[in-house]
């Protein structure tokens, strides 16, 4: 991990002796967006022979969220930006069960367990541009883990009778680190969109007992001051 940093420090202090030396402007940015997060791996694989078991009345979904912060844009050569970045992301998965409880199917009852992860995302980016404004973009991201929960939830004809969240930190590694990636567009204005996908490539379990990484869709909008 210390490795990690070490390289993304390396990266950044070169870019900015490059930038220094063509006087190009450091340009500031936020961001925002929604995500679409889940889990996969052992965990996830463990789930599918739970949904064979069970004739499909337990299904996996992704969890809804979203993700907020800044980020620097650095030229380094023309058509080519070196961007550091700073975010809240929720991640976690989500899976849905139906109580069984034969005669009384009409009654809809059922039990959502969804595992609610929250990260600060710390992104460095290669971002190339094809074109006006399209570019694409990948670069490693390493994430803290602020916060952990799963909550449960029950109930039938759309009523929660059950309603708990419980702290799951504890058991679940501070540190992730993924390979992001995605592809955007960037007006002259400054306002730009984008669609990205983060890899984990380590696992979210803190005691290595299984082998569990989180995967996150995203679409965003931003702004480059």
């Amino acid at each position: 991990m210390k490795k990690i940093f070490l390289l993304i420090a390396v990266v950044l202090g070169l870019v900015a002796t490059k930038v220094n030396a063509q006087q190009q402007p450091i340009r500031f940015g936020i961001r925002a967006g929604a995500n679409l997060a889940e889990w996969q791996g052992e965990t996830v694989n463990s789930v599918q022979d739970l949904m064979e078991f069970t004739n499909g009345s337990v299904s996996r979904q992704m969890r809804e969220g979203f993700h907020v912060g800044g980020y620097l844009t650095i030229p380094v050569a023309p058509g080519f930006e070196i961007e550091p970045g700073l975010q809240y992301s929720q991640k976690g998965m989500k899976l849905t069960g139906k109580i069984p409880m034969e005669g009384v199917e009409f009654l809809n009852a059922g039990v959502t367990l969804t595992n609610k992860a929250d990260y600060i995302d710390v992104p460095v980016l290669a971002k190339v541009y094809i074109g006006e404004g399209f570019n694409i973009f990948g670069g490693p991201q390493v994430s803290y883990l602020l916060s952990n929960k799963i909550q449960a939830e029950a109930g039938a004809f759309g009523i929660n009778a059950l309603n708990r969240e419980w702290d799951m930190k504890s058991g679940f590694r501070e540190l992730d680190v993924a390979i992001s990636g995605g592809v955007g567009y960037r007006f002259v204005n400054g306002f730009n969109i984008s669609a990205g996908y983060d890899y984990g490539l380590t696992s979210v379990d803190a005691n290595n007992n299984f082998d569990t990484f989180n995967r996150v869709i995203k679409a965003s909008v931003g702004y480059t001051f």
